[in-house]
């Protein structure tokens, strides 16, 4: 989500609208939905109002940094909006909640107890006032399986309305530990479309329970996973590369190779310099050029049984060259930036960069640009 200034001649804060060019609004139109249009002119603005006051529900908006397709929320007391959906970006999520039931090290979401449960509402309506189907649509939190049947309730509506939208659930998949719940939620979900992105930072319980600060969280994810693939569910591991994590990686890869081999793929991720990390930066804050050969030990027990990986959030410069082809474009787009090393680099364009705040916080390893023509001779 995205804070914009806007001009807007709405008079108080309203839930979601979708946003259409004014000369697309007749055609765009459709009764039951909120729209917001974007006018470059008095006339343009003038003919809204006109709308507006024979009854229909649109508002006009002005601004820059909002395109057609995007779904806002206003906030006219301070001329301003959120942008809850930027059609124009690649990654789209719909964030939950904000409560949770661990507390890891390097959340970058630090979990809080208020009830949000507006938050389920709102992004129905962002599903509803979405113009065109993304390819893949998050869900994320917090942790989306404390809303029971209301995480079921949004997954279909999104499949209601875009069939061919590939959903994916980031959850700790603790509470899918119980045989009820995972029956009640993993039924109502339907698994064709559905991938569910579960962290696992330890091959014992002494690791993973420390890294989400919550005893007996080890167990109950493992017994999620295993109800996930008992229903048919697609998973994805997601492993945070923090100190600890790093000290144990092969033995972690020998565990999810032998005991969870049903997973689609594992992604190795870089920790996010923001939340709980900036305050354990002790554990959080490494430099992946030191852990090389710990990396490659990790991914060639996955290579030897066959279990796809891959690094998201790493930089191209932070990994050996056996591993570069395994890296992805991860960070989402409004969390996207360079530093100024990389305008020398030949692979930017195919690399991931870091996150904003890095600045604050720290890079994941001693940033080189990558020269072509020398890593050829």
């Amino acid at each position: 989500m995205r804070r914009v200034l806007a001009d807007t001649n709405a008079s108080r804060a309203q839930p979601p609208r979708a946003v259409v060019d004014y000369e697309e609004l007749a055609s765009c139109w459709s009764p039951g939905y909120r729209y917001a249009a974007r006018v470059s002119s008095d006339d343009e603005r003038l003919g809204v109002e006109a709308l507006s006051a024979a009854g229909l529900d649109v508002v006009w908006v002005e601004s820059p940094d909002i395109r057609s397709g995007d779904v806002i929320s206003l906030s006219p007391q301070a001329r301003s909006c959120t942008v809850l959906f930027r059609a124009a970006d690649h990654h789209h999520a719909l964030f939950l909640t904000n409560r949770c039931n661990s507390y890891c090290l390097m959340c970058s979401q630090p979990p809080t107890t208020v009830d949000d449960g507006w938050l389920v509402e709102e992004a129905i309506e962002v599903v509803r006032h979405v113009l065109d189907p993304p390819a893949v649509l998050g869900i994320t939190g917090g942790e989306p399986t404390l809303l029971g049947s209301d995480l079921a309730r949004v997954t279909r509506t999104i499949n209601e309305k875009f069939p061919v939208t590939r959903v994916e659930i980031l959850t700790n998949a603790r509470l899918l530990g119980s045989s009820a719940l995972a029956r009640e939620l993993l039924e109502a979900i339907p698994s064709a479309r559905t991938t569910w992105l579960v962290p696992l930072y330890g091959h014992a319980d002494f690791l993973h329970d420390f890294v989400v600060q919550a005893p007996g969280a080890f167990e109950q994810t493992v017994a999620g996973l295993l109800h996930l693939q008992q229903y048919g569910h697609a998973i994805q591991l997601r492993t945070v590369l923090i100190e600890p994590v790093l000290q144990e990686l092969p033995a972690l890869s020998e565990f999810v190779a032998r005991n969870l081999p049903f997973v689609r793929e594992v992604a190795l991720m870089a920790p996010e310099p923001i939340g709980f990390a900036l305050a354990n930066r002790d554990l959080c804050a490494v430099d992946l050029n030191d852990w090389h050969d710990t990396l490659r030990a990790g991914a060639r027990t996955l290579q030897r049984y066959g279990i796809p990986f891959m690094f998201m959030n790493v930089p191209l410069c932070a990994l050996p060259h056996d591993l570069k082809p395994y890296a992805q474009r991860s960070i989402s787009d409004w969390k996207n930036t360079y530093a100024p090393e990389c305008n020398g680099c030949d692979v930017r364009s195919d690399c991931c960069g870091l996150f904003t705040w890095y600045e604050r916080g720290w890079r994941p390893a001693k940033l080189v640009p990558i020269k072509l023509l020398e890593a050829s001779l």
